[in-house]
């Protein structure tokens, strides 16, 4: 597509519904993994959490294609993850491993969970421990994996991972993963993969549902600041989706809407 405008480069699919959309990006994202599992490659799948992020693992478990995919072939990583231990209902992980990781053949080595206070690790050890295991998959380009396709939520103000406005770490370039701490959303202490890390995927989905979100749409497709509403500064190396329901869609012009996608 043009690159003209900043909307240009970053299409959007619009379903009527969350349970719809749900069922789409699930079809989709097991076609994405299927085509790059086919020959043997390894598949990076950065996953988000929040209540799109577990629907779309849960359609994606519950879709007859999931039994085709060789799942020993793919890794799974987060976007960010709630400082908090293992096995509590904040943790993104905890979630993901509910709805879908639990319920498929994927080797335990194979999924890269943070480290929470009960792996005795502090927030800044539990960053650098992320990111030294993002290195061990590092290409000759970065020292992270590049991710086949990585999900993001968007908040109402826009945040994407633990990327919130105005704050330093949306700037932060020289580093893979970073602590959070004070969070503007609960819990306050979290670890975040950087803007780099997320930018560098070859697919960057953003999935949003709901009229709160309309505006963050509307201002990450107008090319807002990302420094101020961080969705808008989202862009995966060959194509960046915003998949969202017809109440998020609310003020996005109808040009900007891709039906062929």
């Amino acid at each position: 597509m043009s690159s003209q405008t900043p909307s240009a480069e970053k299409r959007v699919v619009v379903e009527p519904t969350p349970a719809a959309l749900a069922t789409s990006v699930a079809e989709r994202f097991l076609t994405r993994v299927r085509a790059r599992t086919r020959n043997g490659r390894i598949a990076h799948i950065a996953l988000t959490g929040g209540s799109m992020g577990g629907a779309v693992l849960r359609a994606t478990a519950e879709h007859p294609r999931c039994a085709s995919i060789d799942w020993s072939l793919v890794h799974f990583w987060w976007g960010d993850e709630r400082f908090v231990p293992r096995d509590d209902p904040d943790r993104n992980s905890l979630q993901s491993r509910q709805a879908l990781l639990d319920h498929i053949p994927v080797p335990p080595e194979n999924v890269h969970e943070v480290a929470g206070p009960d792996s005795g690790l502090t927030l800044d050890e539990s960053a650098a421990a992320y990111a030294a295991e993002l290195a061990r998959f590092g290409t000759p380009e970065h020292a992270w994996p590049s991710f086949a396709v990585c999900f993001l939520g968007v908040g109402p103000d826009g945040h994407i991972a633990s990327l919130f406005p105005d704050r330093d770490e949306v700037t932060v370039t020289d580093a893979a993963a970073l602590p959070v701490r004070d969070s503007p959303k609960p819990p306050p202490e979290r670890v975040t993969l950087t803007r780099p890390v997320l930018n560098s995927s070859k697919r960057v989905w953003l999935v949003m549902t709901g009229a709160d979100k309309a505006s963050a749409l509307g201002l990450a497709l107008a090319g807002a600041s990302y420094t101020s509403v961080p969705a808008a500064g989202a862009k995966g190396r060959k194509r960046t989706v915003f998949f969202v329901d017809e109440a998020a869609a609310a003020e996005v012009s109808p040009d900007l809407i891709d039906p062929a996608y």
